[in-house]
């Protein structure tokens, strides 16, 4: 059994990033990229159906489970993990290597638990490692913004261990099993828990405000594991949750508004994966096997082109060293390579036919109204006009093209960046060529045709009257350098009153306390310093005489009465 749990994809990702800090730099890189292909060996070596079981108090863990849907997403947390290597292949900051693969392992682990003991240990393992990207960019806004990060994430974590306790309590296991839609306490603790993983609003702030503070590369990382792992949990636990088909249309419709409003490209992306997240959301809560078949064809389909979204703002950041909308514009003939690859993934993003947000995303539209929802459908196709507008139009409109500017200076971006987004700009295209290569990895079998004819005229009609709109009011749309009001605003707000009226109180009682106690050290130690003078009051230690003092005697007594007083009381 040891030597089966050695094998583990997770365990290799976290054997690697051990193995990092002992190797010269020099070497870190190729092994970055090594790793992730190793687990990925290790992940298809399991094969559907493996199932390693382990005693635990009396209780049976599951460390180790592999099906159809536990395959793919492993498949695609491996594959993006082996990219984003690339794509950071620059970096030599072992922090930020060894971090992202301690993440992409505790995602990796996540989607192998069938024990909610294993699930918590690997979901903490990711909220610790993630915010060490957060923190690796050393600035004071990526400080700050890493320990809202942090401090939000072990709240759900908290939520998440609660309901799990309580469960394991009601039911003696803790294996995990779909919970049944009749709410109990501990069933709404585990999906408020999930639910803040996977940025449900208004638990869904810390997106936007962690994501745009990331370094440039661990960003990418970050839009790949943290909320498709929690979109992997919702489908084991709460398939055909009715409440999550609605939660999931307000999420799509959600992200979007922010989005176009949003001025940091990063930012914009980050507002974005709400959205996306929305359709996964509600083909969780649809529930049948085609919306399931959906929501995992798009969460694999999005960890691919969201992060050659990002890779894409990346290189913008590091080429310029801007990352907001009103500082960018009229770069695009300096940076042809990099704006032709992100255009792959907003096409792609955007359900362009030939890519591969077409082949998914509709999926969870046609899902929705095949179960006679026909708003959801309705308001998902609305949701993926927006989408179109924010990361297809308006960010490469006002990022490289509109305006110039000549206070822009543009370097170069290293090319292991731009082969990492022609990696990923690939693999977007084929399985958008061919659906059927993705198809035959879902969970259940595939019957839906994305390619007809009503489909394909449907969404060019989209597309070009979008365009269109945008166009004609692409003025309006240019975006403002202000932070837009958010959720967050709850828990950011009262900062500053809290910190002053607890931490700040707490704080002065300690140095209180603290001068009190030196003040008194200080005296005590002045009063022995010469113990003859004590025994004598006259006697000051120089062999000189002095006046007496009635204080000596009156000190001297208290001190004998309390020594006495000591002795009696201990003997």
């Amino acid at each position: 059994m040891t030597a089966e749990i050695l094998t583990s994809p997770a365990l290799v990702f976290l054997l690697g990033a051990a193995v990092l800090a002992l190797l010269p730099e020099r070497f870190r890189a190729s092994v970055f990229i090594a790793v992730p292909l190793l687990a990925l060996a290790a992940l298809w070596a399991m094969g559907d159906g493996y199932r390693l079981t382990v005693p635990f108090i009396g209780m049976e863990l599951v460390p180790l489970y592999a099906d159809k849907l536990s395959l793919v997403f492993g498949t695609i947390f491996a594959m993006i993990a082996a990219i984003g290597g690339v794509y950071a292949w620059h970096v030599t900051d072992l922090r930020q290597q060894a971090a992202a693969l301690v993440y992409a392992g505790g995602a990796m682990g996540v989607v192998l638990a069938a024990d909610y003991f294993t699930l918590f240990v690997f979901w903490e393992l990711m909220a610790v490692s993630s915010t060490v990207l957060i923190w690796s960019r050393d600035t004071d806004e990526s400080r700050a913004a890493g320990m809202r990060y942090l401090v939000v994430h072990i709240f759900g974590g908290g939520l998440l261990f609660a309901g799990i306790l309580m469960h394991a309590s009601e039911t003696g296991s803790f294996l995990m099993t779909s919970l049944p839609e009749t709410a109990s306490l501990s069933s709404i603790l585990i999906l408020l828990g999930v639910a803040l993983n996977t940025a449900i609003p208004p638990l869904h702030a810390w997106v936007a405000d962690a994501y745009p503070k990331a370094t440039i590369t661990g960003a990418v990382f970050m839009s790949a594991f943290t909320t498709k792992s929690a979109v992997y949990v919702l489908m084991r636990l709460f398939p055909g949750w009715d409440v999550l088909v609605w939660v999931g249309v307000v999420m799509a419709l959600y992200g979007v508004v922010y989005a176009i409003l949003a001025n940091d490209i990063r930012e914009i992306l980050a507002h974005s994966i709400v959205s996306q997240v929305g359709y996964m959301v509600a083909g969780v809560g649809i529930g049948t096997e085609m919306a399931l078949n959906g929501a995992t064809a798009h969460a694999f389909s999005h960890i691919l082109y969201k992060s050659l979204l990002l890779m894409g703002a990346g290189t913008v950041l590091y080429a310029t060293g801007k990352s907001k909308l009103t500082e960018l514009g009229g770069i695009a003939s300096k940076m042809k390579v990099a704006v032709f690859l992100y255009m792959i993934g907003a096409f792609s993003i955007s359900g362009f036919p030939l890519f591969n947000g077409f082949i998914s995303k509709s999926m969870v539209v046609a899902a929705a109204g095949d179960a006679q929802l026909k708003a959801a459908m309705l308001l998902l196709i609305l949701a993926s006009i927006g989408t179109f507008v924010h990361t297809g139009l308006k960010l490469p409109y006002f990022t490289w093209f509109g305006p110039k500017r000549d206070d822009i200076q543009v370097g170069a971006v290293p090319k292991n960046m731009l082969v990492a987004m022609a990696f990923g700009a690939f693999i977007c295209t084929l399985f958008g060529v061919w659906p059927d290569l993705l198809y035959r990895f879902l969970p259940y079998e595939v019957t839906y045709k994305p390619y007809t004819v009503y489909h394909l005229v449907e969404m060019i009609q989209i597309l070009v009257f979008t365009f269109i709109g945008f166009w004609i009011l692409r003025p309006k749309l240019a975006g403002a350098a202000k932070l837009p009001l958010d959720t967050d605003w709850f828990y950011r707000a009262p900062a500053g009153f809290a910190r002053r009226r607890i931490v700040g109180s707490v704080a002065a009682l300690f140095d209180g306390a603290e001068k009190m106690v030196f003040t008194l050290a200080g005296t005590v130690s002045g009063w022995f310093r010469n113990p003859m003078e004590w025994l004598h009051p006259a006697y000051k230690g120089n062999g000189t005489a002095s006046t007496y003092s009635p204080r000596h005697g009156v000190v001297m007594g208290l001190v004998l009465v309390v020594v006495l007083a000591m002795g009696v009381y201990l003997f």
